[in-house]
């Protein structure tokens, strides 16, 4: 016999909320709690692209003004000429791209060759770069340093180089396992009718695994773009030549004698190609986040 389903127990009864006084009281509270974090996530954006249209003394005016009291667009096109801001926005798209394409295709291949492929010593092969997660990125940075200054074997300097920035972004761990479990859940029977069609490993990977794997990819891809937008040291330490500075450098190195206005005009633009990236991508970002919450 089976036994009676039990009812779910919720904070406010079903019946309580099926009267008028109940929905009411319930969408009041929804809704309220929806504007508060809507307000606490979007007022620090809204106070920096204002903030950025203020004149300097009504920037530091105590109390600060809510709205300016006159709006000045001058702060934006100061920022773009005084900041060099083509310059370093097109240093920090060669970086993020490169950094990204290499990324795609170097952990898509070793995910796929430990997930389906099974070679020698995998697991173990696969506990050492994970090991590598433990590590602090901070204690790290010497060695990559010491590395990309002389590169082994060649004896050449990638400082001043998008490839120092490049060839360290390759060695991801965390996408690299977030790849290949995604790879795990692939059913067998999809691979191996692959095979009995006559499609080798690479094919297969090419054709059936990839266009499978569109969710995980989006999401790597973000992650792969936004770690080299932000990060600050690492391209602080490589790049000396402030021709070649990232927009993150870029915005530290260049701030003396400079408006706040504009500094805060330079942060404001710096943003829009992240912020508009994920409204482009979202659908994307979280199919691939939730496709590793469910076995295939």
């Amino acid at each position: 016999m089976t036994p009676p389903s039990s009812a779910t127990r919720t904070l406010v009864s079903p019946l309580a909320l099926a009267k008028r006084r109940g929905k009411a009281a319930y969408w009041g509270v929804f809704t309220g709690v929806v504007l508060l974090f809507a307000v606490a996530f979007l007022f620090p954006v809204y106070w920096m692209v204002t903030g950025a249209m203020k004149s300097p003394d009504e920037l530091v005016r105590t109390p600060p003004t809510l709205v300016p009291d006159s709006w000045h667009v001058s702060g934006y096109t100061d920022a773009w000429d005084l900041m060099r801001l083509p310059t370093h926005l097109w240093n920090t798209v060669v970086q993020a791209s490169g950094a990204w394409i290499l990324q795609i295709v170097f952990c898509t291949a070793a995910a796929y060759a430990l997930s389906k492929l099974r070679p020698v010593f995998g697991k173990v092969i696969l506990g050492g770069i994970l090991a590598t997660l433990m590590v602090p990125a901070q204690a790290l940075v010497v060695p990559k340093y010491l590395t990309v200054a002389d590169l082994p074997i060649l004896h050449i300097s990638l400082l001043n180089d998008p490839m120092a920035i490049w060839l360290p972004a390759v060695a991801n761990a965390f996408n690299l396992y977030l790849l290949k479990r995604f790879f795990d859940q692939i059913p067998r029977d999809v691979l191996e009718a692959a095979e009995i069609d006559g499609a080798g490993r690479l094919r297969t990977l090419w054709s059936i695994v990839l266009p499978m794997s569109r969710p995980v990819l989006g999401v790597v891809s973000i992650f792969a773009l936004v770690a080299v937008w932000q990060d600050f040291l690492w391209p602080l330490m490589v790049f000396s030549d402030t021709s070649k500075q990232p927009i993150s450098v870029a915005l530290v190195q260049l701030t003396q004698n400079i408006s706040q206005t504009v500094v805060i005009a330079s942060m404001v633009i710096a943003s829009i190609p992240m912020v508009v990236m994920f409204l482009v991508f979202q659908r994307h970002i979280i199919a691939g986040i939730s496709a590793g919450s469910t076995k295939g």
